[in-house]
């Protein structure tokens, strides 16, 4: 699905500059209101999250930069087939979702704080779709792994829509975690070792760069 062509660049330059014209009219400040629980939880010392907002590498390459994050590995959940393929998941026939799973210290970053920047970092209105990735595969989705991350999860989605943040309902799936299956080794890390590729420089730079602006005071130093 991320094979690069000529064609597929200028297309998805359209694409990033109309999303820059939404960035621009946010003057580098959070839409997203704060649910007002966020608390750190001291009970424990690593937790995790696993979020879908479009390609993974763009989601890794968020979420790579807060501080409290101490790892986030890009692969796939969500679907029935055991052991999916790259190739499989992008048929968009297997049921997973392209996913970053995110270990954290609760101590230094909240769970209320990390749906903060997913929402922040993609257009969580838009229905297996984020600009030119399409497909199932691509669906906005948080999958809990217990009962406190469902209950801060559904409270935020319905805040988001109760205040009409986005102009459009959310239709984030929020959905119990099920097994989680790590993408091939050349999909980890993507960004930072691809930032002259045209796809990261043309749609991954753009999001990093606005949630770097958004949310100084949460990145790693």
């Amino acid at each position: 699905m991320k094979k690069v062509t000529t064609n597929t660049v200028f297309f998805t330059i359209l694409i990033v500059l109309t999303i820059s014209t939404v960035m621009c009219s946010q003057e580098n400040k959070s839409t997203i209101p704060q649910l007002n629980m966020a608390t750190r939880d001291t009970t424990t010392t690593v937790d995790t999250a696993t979020y879908g907002a479009g390609c993974f590498w763009c989601v890794e390459a968020v979420f790579q930069r807060l501080s409290g994050v101490l790892s986030v590995t890009s692969g796939y959940s969500g679907g029935d087939m055991q052991n999916p393929t790259y190739e499989d998941v992008c048929t968009g026939e297997t049921g997973h979702a392209e996913v970053c799973q995110i270990v954290y210290d609760p101590k230094r970053i909240s769970y209320e704080e990390l749906l903060e920047v997913f929402w922040s970092s993609h257009d969580p209105t838009s229905l297996n779709q984020q600009g030119a990735d399409v497909g199932t595969q691509y669906r906005s989705a948080i999958f809990y792994h217990n009962e406190r991350q469902k209950e801060i999860a559904e409270q935020y989605k319905k805040k988001l829509n109760d205040e009409h943040v986005f102009g459009q309902n959310v239709v984030t799936e929020i959905a119990p975690f099920g097994k989680f299956y790590p993408a091939d080794k050349y999909h980890q890390n993507y960004y930072n070792q691809n930032t002259d590729k045209p796809y990261c420089s043309v749609v991954i730079r753009p999001k990093v760069e606005k949630i770097e602006k958004i949310f100084k005071s949460k990145l790693k130093h």
